[in-house]
């Protein structure tokens, strides 16, 4: 008889979690609090070279899952006056040759839904978790959904994880805002593609990258004592807020190239949840253990707990020891790269002086760092199980 799932959310962590079921034998279904037709948030994500291992071990094709995306093997830090300051590779490249890649996060998520699709795997959109009684999850609507396990992948701000665990962590405000856009086109004299470039502007930090066709995709972490309030700004009250942010940089320039303006969106983690499963429910993805968008992980670190989970189901009949075994396999890792992530936060948050400093002994640091090798290879090179 084949176990049902119930997967709450339709992101990149529920999409890649209900593959991960199918796989394994179990019959997920996907309960989206989104409507169908509702448009994605967030601009752009870097899969580092470990989530794009960990789409090959869901058994997906990264080619396929990543083809409107494009390799960006390389970071590069600039200052603020655009001068270069030190060139590190973005993980890898593997012995395949696998490098990170950069994709809109729209695109990413209709791809992997489209892999849910052609699985047959249903979803269910406009349904928003109230609460769960017994094995049955109950939405707003009045929709039920019982299952022999219930996953809850529906993101930092998860009403699974305060169904497991009423006293769980609120999420943590970083002191950072995030936003971010796309040029309208080609940009006049836009460094070649494949280079991730990030600067420590004068007063926020800003990051850019060349797409195949000329276009720069662009991001900014304004520092921030307070959370943006819903309504705070709107559409040309932030763009001027950021022009002036960063007026006198480069980054202007490529803001005013952009028709459009996403976000701001505040910048949070979870700092350790305790609970992370149940008997019969389980965590995965930013639910579990939301990292700062710094890290670069948080769309690799829901890939990975996919895989593991599958794995862990496929390897113990009994489910509460197979989700106990999964969180014991994904704590003590992800818990580190959350530690990594907020560290890098803190360096955004810089003032004027620091930065200064930074800026003169940052490249020094870099070779010094990178003399033995990547010092981040415990997490590009993770090897995950059954891969």
């Amino acid at each position: 008889m084949t176990n049902e799932a119930v997967v709450i959310g339709g992101g990149i962590a529920g999409t890649a979690t209900a593959i991960a079921l199918h796989r394994a034998g179990w019959r997920p279904v996907i309960y989206e609090a989104a409507e169908r037709d509702a448009g994605e948030r967030g601009v752009f994500v870097t899969l580092a070279v470990n989530g794009v291992t960990a789409l090959r071990a869901l058994g997906l094709d990264p080619a396929t899952v990543l083809a409107r995306g494009f390799a960006t093997p390389v970071i590069a830090l600039h200052g603020a006056s655009g001068r270069l300051l030190a060139e590190v590779p973005l993980g890898g490249p593997l012995p395949d040759g696998t490098v990170s890649t950069t994709i809109r996060r729209s695109d990413l998520y209709s791809a992997l839904r489209a892999e849910v699709t052609a699985r047959g795997i249903p979803i269910e959109y406009g349904a928003r978790l109230t609460g769960v009684s017994g094995a049955v999850a109950e939405f707003a609507d009045g929709r039920t959904a019982r299952g022999d396990l219930l996953v809850g992948a529906d993101g930092l701000h998860s009403r699974t994880r305060e169904v497991l665990d009423p006293k769980a962590p609120a999420p943590h405000y970083l002191g950072l805002l995030n936003t971010g856009g796309f040029t309208d086109g080609p940009v006049r004299d836009a460094p070649p593609p494949g280079v991730m470039r990030m600067s420590f502007g004068r007063r926020a930090f800003f990051g850019w990258v060349t797409a195949p066709d000329g276009s720069v995709w662009w991001f900014a972490n304004p520092p921030r004592r307070r959370p943006a309030e819903p309504g705070e700004f709107t559409p040309d009250g932030w763009r001027t807020y950021l022009l002036e942010l960063f007026a006198g940089e480069p980054a202007a320039d490529l803001i005013r190239a952009s028709s459009e303006v996403l976000g701001p969106w505040n910048t949070r983690d979870l700092r350790r949840v305790p609970v992370w499963h149940g008997e019969r429910i389980v965590l995965t993805g930013d639910a579990a253990h939301a990292v700062a968008p710094s890290s670069g992980q948080g769309a690799s670190m829901a890939l990975e707990d996919a895989v593991v989970l599958g794995h862990s189901l496929r390897e113990n009949p009994d489910v509460p020891a197979a989700l106990a075994a999964y969180a014991a396999a994904r704590r003590p890792r992800v818990e580190k790269v959350v530690v990594q992530g907020r560290r890098s936060s803190s360096s955004k948050v810089l003032g004027p002086v620091r930065a200064a400093l930074r800026d003169a002994t940052l490249p020094a640091i870099m070779r010094l760092l990178h003399r033995n090798g990547d010092p981040q290879a415990w997490i590009f090179e993770h090897r995950l199980p059954g891969a």
